[in-house]
């Protein structure tokens, strides 16, 4: 069975097209108008090894916020998708991952249950022209569309590129372990019999710790 999808969602803000593959190679393809965002998708498909096709317009000419907000809620929409039922699937993932000074943990469950619990600092305001309080903007974007449990912790780091980069390769790491199939589970990995569809529950976060 084919774990792929694919959504256009058009606003008054921006024109969003996602395209997934869980059980690609990792190749991304990547054009929101955003540089640094591009590069961090890339690096998520890569190590979750996700074929990854996304095109954003957006009022860039304002900022970038809905932009990457967007590309969050069709990215967690076509997760959605291409794990239908969610039969068969790890459904947790947990990883570290450092980069040089900087080190960050994801934890996540496909649970649909979305809850977004986010510490840590992300070392600055900026990265070039890219305003980093978009991360959890998009991670809380992601969480909630994606039916997504997601814990993300930075553990230390200095440099914001360093800190960011950590994060989204955990990200993918995390979401490949979750995504992956076992041939001996033949329903969804729940006791309850199913996973239940809440995207409408409310998102929580943790208060941001330095």
């Amino acid at each position: 069975m084919s774990r792929s999808a694919e959504r256009r969602r058009t606003t008054a803000e921006t024109d969003v097209r996602v395209r997934l593959d869980l059980d690609g190679s990792g190749q991304a393809k990547v054009a929101t108008g955003v540089p640094f965002f591009d590069h961090m998708l890339s690096a998520l498909a890569h190590h979750g090894l996700f074929d990854l096709e996304i095109e954003a317009e957006g009022d860039l000419e304002v900022d970038a916020h809905h932009t990457v907000e967007d590309v969050g809620i069709v990215l967690g929409d076509v997760l959605q998708q291409a794990l239908g039922d969610r039969t068969g699937i790890e459904r947790f993932g947990t990883t570290f991952v450092p980069m040089d000074e900087a080190l960050c943990q994801v934890s996540l469950d496909l649970s649909n249950r979305p809850y977004l619990a986010f510490s840590g600092s992300l070392g600055a305001a900026w990265v070039g022209h890219f305003d980093t309080a978009l991360v959890e903007e998009f991670l809380r974007a992601l969480s909630v569309h994606g039916g997504i449990t997601l814990h993300v912790q930075v553990h230390s780091g200095k440099n914001a590129h360093h800190i960011i980069e950590a994060l989204f390769k955990a990200l993918g790491i995390a979401l490949k372990q979750a995504t992956r199939t076992d041939p001996r589970r033949s329903g969804v990995p729940s006791t309850k019999g199913s996973l239940v569809d809440n995207r409408t529950a409310t998102p929580y976060r943790t208060a941001r710790s330095s």
